[in-house]
């Protein structure tokens, strides 16, 4: 195995551990071995910087969190949802979207996660920018701060050329009380902070494509 490969290699095992980590809350080896894995890698990047990539899980780390952001437009609109308050709202809107669509539909209920909205953009799988929704149309780009979130993978396998997912970056009630502020609200909390985002511990979860 050359040098190339190994990195390679040492990147799947930590993705993959660190997604049964920090996702999925079932780790399969301890923190010290994990540390290892880790270490190895660091120190063949740095004897090798030429094969350093982005998606790469020493640039998640490493990376530190930004406190001033630059406006970007995002390609697909992020539309605000819209509250209904009776059954009689809510079978309207059922009623509007069977004018508007020609073919049988079902519906996907799921819970409301409130946190701080984001838009993902993918390149070849490859996760390139990240920004908030802002007003719908303009946002801000927060990519470097997304980059810490250990929930949020930096590579999608077999994915598309070019994929945009809408998701949420929130802080949910197993965060310890004291890691933020206490008049820091949890959509605060997410990424405008200069502190870097794990370790307040702040899941996200992606859940539409765009």
């Amino acid at each position: 195995m050359d040098i190339q490969q190994e990195i390679e290699q040492l990147r799947r095992e930590i993705e993959h551990h660190s997604r049964l980590y920090y996702v999925m809350d079932a780790p399969e080896i301890s923190d010290y071995d994990f540390d290892m894995l880790m270490q190895r890698l660091k120190r063949l990047e740095a004897e090798h910087p030429e094969l350093i990539t982005p998606d790469s899980p020493t640039q998640r780390v490493g990376g530190e969190a930004l406190s001033q952001f630059e406006q970007v437009r995002h390609q697909v609109p992020l539309e605000s949802l819209t509250d209904v308050f009776s059954y009689e709202e809510l079978f309207s809107f059922g009623e509007r979207m069977d004018s508007l669509l020609d073919d049988a539909h079902d519906y996907v209920v799921e819970p409301k996660i409130d946190g701080l909205s984001m838009s993902l953009e993918y390149e070849n799988g490859v996760f390139v920018r990240g920004a908030t929704r802002g007003d719908g149309t303009v946002g801000e780009n927060v990519t470097e701060n997304l980059r810490t979130v250990r929930s949020l993978p930096l590579r999608i396998e077999n994915a598309p050329e070019r994929l945009i997912v809408r998701g949420e970056v929130y802080m949910s009630k197993a965060v310890p009380r004291g890691s933020a502020s206490r008049e820091s609200a949890p959509r605060r909390c997410g990424l405008h902070a200069p502190a870097r985002p794990e370790d307040r511990g702040l899941p996200q979860a992606g859940h539409h494509l765009l």
